[in-house]
């Protein structure tokens, strides 16, 4: 990692910039796949699976018999790890349903806000050099708990055209029936426009690589909405020096085995610590099966070394972290002071991986700086919030000349007459 000690602001800032990355040959990409797939459907479905993955199939829809079977393909011990996770996942999102309160607003006025299920959601699942199956459990578990009518799972195959079966299992333990084998740009496409196999969907969801990332934000022009924007997966370690260098050096690779665009991140305070920390990742590097993906990511992150607290404050903010880690010894003046952060991680027991597999929050999260503007995936996100409102005469007597001096005020006569015409009637 490279080391950095007391940069001044302005090259902080440039520390902090995240690496741009080449648009326009990827939209140009994603526009030829997207009107492949509206053009011909399955068969272009089939034809890029040939092409991308390898896979020669002859559909890519995913029996049930195949989801069933999953399940004695896996081990026992890992099947009761991932119903473990799935019930913490369950506890944390149920216990974010709103009561619904009828509030009067003025005598004879009550509003009201109920929440309901988005019909119809696609959760995309990477099968690459990692078949994230916790994703499945992310994004399924709410959507199932937000009462959503139909969900649509899609994920790349292998090469001999199947899906990782724990990624079938958990789609079987969640009760999702609808699941194909495709992944990349083919499979938003599909989600987007439905092909005879595949159906379109409302709203799409779920982490992927930079051809993935630019096809949910191609959808999002064709109308479906996406969970959030996305980048590559990131932390961001603060560590004092009453951290374990081994812990900070775990969870700093933990991040950077993602992938080489991984953005990895430690802010401390001491230079003795930054060589405790060196020398922790250059070991525990390399027992790393993904060790060279890991390096990689590691050749461009950072090291930053501060004079404060504050200091680190301002750059957690100005950063805006997808996982932010705090091992430190007082967070109290962290917690109340961060404003952008996707998931926070608090002491030195607490890795980013128990958020990322089993504790119950939710690892699908704003990237790229987007923390300071979205939330991670909650129950909320496969809902919308409908508002209702009913008025008896006499509260629209008691409301009705204000809406008609302000309708008046801005020149809309009709919404101005919308009230009046009630209003003679009830005076009649």
């Amino acid at each position: 990692m490279n080391y950095y000690k007391y940069p001044d602001k302005a090259s902080l800032h440039q520390l902090l910039l995240r690496p741009e990355k080449e648009q326009q040959s990827l939209e140009a990409t994603v526009a030829l796949v997207f009107d492949a797939v509206k053009e011909k459907g399955d068969v272009a479905l089939l034809e890029y699976t040939r092409k991308f993955d390898g896979a020669d199939l002859a559909t890519v829809r995913v029996s049930q018999n195949d989801i069933d079977a999953s399940e004695e393909k896996i081990d026992k011990s890992l099947r009761s790890a991932m119903e473990i996770a799935m019930n913490n996942i369950a506890k944390f999102h149920s216990a974010q349903k709103e009561e619904v309160k009828m509030i009067d607003t003025n005598p004879g006025v009550t509003c009201w806000r109920e929440s309901k299920a988005i019909d119809k959601v696609g959760l995309y699942i990477p099968g690459g050099t990692a078949p994230l199956f916790s994703t499945v459990l992310m994004l399924g578990v709410p959507a199932k708990l937000a009462g959503c009518a139909r969900i649509v799972l899609c994920s790349p195959p292998d090469k001999t055209g199947n899906i990782h079966p724990a990624i079938l299992y958990a789609a079987k333990l969640i009760g999702i029936s609808e699941v194909f084998a495709v992944g990349g740009i083919q499979a938003i496409a599909a989600m987007t426009f439905g092909t005879e196999t595949v159906p379109a969907v409302h709203k799409l969801f779920g982490p992927g690589n930079q051809f993935v990332t630019a096809a949910k934000q191609f959808a999002l022009r064709k109308g479906v909405a996406i969970d959030m924007p996305a980048g590559p997966s990131e932390v961001l370690v603060v560590a004092d020096d009453s951290a374990d260098p081994d812990f900070v050096a775990a969870d700093l690779l933990s991040q950077a085995e993602h992938g080489a665009d991984s953005q990895v991140l430690l802010l401390c305070f001491s230079g003795d610590f930054v060589a405790n920390v060196q020398s922790a990742l250059k070991q525990q590097l390399e027992n790393l099966p993904r060790k060279e993906l890991a390096r990689a990511a590691l050749e461009h992150s950072k090291i930053i070394e501060l004079r404060s607290v504050a200091e680190a404050i301002d750059v957690i903010n100005e950063y805006a972290p997808e996982h932010l880690i705090l091992q430190v010894e007082d967070e109290g003046e962290y917690l109340e002071n961060i404003r952008n952060a996707g998931s926070v991680f608090i002491g030195k027991y607490t890795p980013e991986s128990a958020g990322d597999y089993a504790s119950g929050t939710n690892h699908t999260l704003p990237t790229n700086g987007f923390a300071r503007s979205y939330s991670g995936v909650s129950l909320d996100s496969f809902v919308r919030k409908i508002t209702f409102q009913r008025i008896s005469p006499k509260g629209l007597q008691s409301l009705g000349p204000a809406i008609e001096l302000m309708a008046e005020a801005e020149e809309l006569e009709a919404h101005k007459n919308a009230v009046t015409i009630r209003l003679k009637k009830l005076n009649a």
